[in-house]
């Protein structure tokens, strides 16, 4: 899934926010080191952060239907946010903010990724793959701490988070449909005593005549 999300994205970068400039991209980690070894432009999307969107998940099972009756059960899929940090490499920072406005221009176009960028198992869950563009980040993380830990400079950046679905491989058969009724045993039971009491006399009735004693 995590494959299909890079080509999407880089799809939509490549075609739509460069649109034929000379401009490499990567989804490398900007190290420091990396950093130095680049003599072209270059917008680098590195996922930095992978979660389960756990206010998505379901419970229970969902059914496949073939003609009209159930076939199978298995589990929902389940929602990942990831999230890219995309940063621009040149030899002047105005060429850099420069790149950062076309690729707000574009991706702030798009509330979710379009489904003819969508392959593999997304392209066959059909599902929304939603994204967000340059949120505010959560409490338990910042920017700065990301560009710490990979020992490099910060640079401004564009925070790209698409939460996309993963099929979960759970499928259990379901039964034949009944095709004979079936009747509880004690039903019946139930009903052919009610029968016999029925077909009693009353205590206060002479037999035969159905006059007192």
């Amino acid at each position: 899934m995590i494959d299909e999300i890079d080509a999407a994205l880089r799809a939509i970068i490549v075609d739509e926010a460069l649109a034929g400039a000379d401009v490499d991209l990567a989804f490398d980690a900007p190290t420091k080191e990396w950093a130095s070894k680049r003599s072209a432009p270059t917008i680098c999307a590195y996922l930095y952060d992978i979660r389960e969107d756990v206010r998505r998940r379901e419970s229970g099972f969902v059914e496949e239907y073939r003609d009209g009756r159930a076939v199978s059960r298995h589990s929902p899929p389940r929602y990942f946010r990831l999230s890219y940090l995309v940063a621009a490499w040149t030899q002047r920072p105005e060429d850099e903010h420069g790149l950062l406005a076309r690729l707000l221009r574009c991706l702030i176009n798009y509330q979710s990724i379009p489904t003819d960028r969508l392959t593999g198992s997304l392209a066959e869950l059909a599902l929304p793959v939603t994204m967000t563009v340059a949120l505010p980040p959560s409490e338990d993380r910042s920017f700065a701490d990301v560009w710490s830990a990979l020992g490099g400079e910060l640079k401004p950046s564009v925070d790209v988070v698409i939460c996309a679905p993963l099929a979960v491989r759970s499928t259990q058969p379901v039964g034949p449909p009944v095709r004979v009724p079936v009747l509880r045993t004690g039903g019946m039971r139930d009903a052919a005593q009610s029968a016999e009491i029925r077909r009693r006399p009353r205590i206060d009735e002479t037999p035969g005549t159905g006059g007192p004693w």
